[in-house]
């Protein structure tokens, strides 16, 4: 996976730590959006399409606070990209380090944009021996965490006529053998990012699904397969061109980027090769 280059001027800045009792004071944030400043928090910033997201979004002029579980790759993120990005360790699943995110997001300024990239496929296995703790692991990360970020941010969303982005999958659209945990746990991210924009009809908020088909990043099948290398590079063989963690992440640009009366409900993207999960073209 290519990754965007920066050309601005590297500041390092110190990834903040968030438990249940320890949130930044107003106004003593990392670093501080500009006045007038649109400011985006992104989840899952550490890596992939999250990462991409935190890069695309801050040469288009965003201040991006970048939300991960991994400090270290947030570190290495914040010192590419300067003071443009506040990362912020935290883990979604996790009722009190997210409230603890949201504090310490909340004292820095307005929120104009919600991007849910956090999510995961953990397994390949047919329902009947699938593990339940793998269904559980990928509900807690795919629906509960999106939904609890969500919820949270809402409030000043609405105020500032925001937008909440959601990343779902072509999995959420059509399953297959093997997918049925993440096919589930897709769907159900899909439909509660539908009915959320049939909730906030009349609300000043947009609601924006894009659900990405075959993306190659580092990780995604590595995870998916419990590291291993054959299983997860089997998935890309022979496929010309499958999409990158940067072209979902101009989708993310562009999406953000129309008027606030304008709602791109839905996205759908596929590489060329790809027609459906069971139908790819291989060379």
């Amino acid at each position: 996976m290519t990754e965007q280059q920066t050309t601005q001027p590297v500041t390092p800045t110190a990834t903040q730590h968030v438990t249940p009792a320890a949130t930044s004071p107003a106004g003593q944030s990392a670093s501080q959006p500009a006045d007038g400043d649109q400011r985006a928090v992104v989840t899952g910033a550490s890596s992939g399409i999250g990462a991409a997201t935190a890069r695309a979004l801050v040469a288009d002029g965003w201040h991006v606070v970048a939300l991960a579980r991994r400090a270290e790759r947030l570190d290495a993120l914040a010192q590419e990209l300067g003071d443009a990005v506040e990362p912020i360790a935290a883990d979604i699943t996790d009722e009190s380090s997210a409230q603890a995110a949201v504090e310490t997001i909340l004292a820095g300024g307005p929120v104009k944009a919600l991007v849910n990239c956090a999510g995961g496929a953990i397994g390949k296995d047919p329902v009947a021996t699938a593990s339940i703790d793998d269904w559980r692991a990928m509900y807690e990360l795919n629906v509960l965490g999106t939904l609890r970020m969500t919820q949270k941010l809402l409030p000043t969303l609405k105020k500032s006529a925001g937008t909440v982005l959601v990343i779902s999958s072509t999995a959420g659209i059509e399953p297959y053998e093997g997918g049925a945990g993440y096919c589930a746990s897709k769907f159900a991210e899909r439909v509660m990012a539908r009915v959320l924009r049939l909730e906030m009809i009349g609300e000043p908020i947009r609601v924006v699904d894009i659900s990405p088909g075959m993306v190659h990043t580092d990780e995604f099948s590595m995870h998916r397969f419990h590291g291993d290398a054959a299983k997860a590079a089997a998935v890309y063989a022979g496929v010309p061109d499958p999409l990158k963690a940067e072209d979902i992440a101009e989708c993310i640009r562009w999406a953000l980027d129309q008027p606030d009366t304008v709602d791109i409900d839905s996205i759908v993207v596929r590489p060329r090769a790809e027609g459906s999960y069971t139908k790819v073209f291989r060379k």
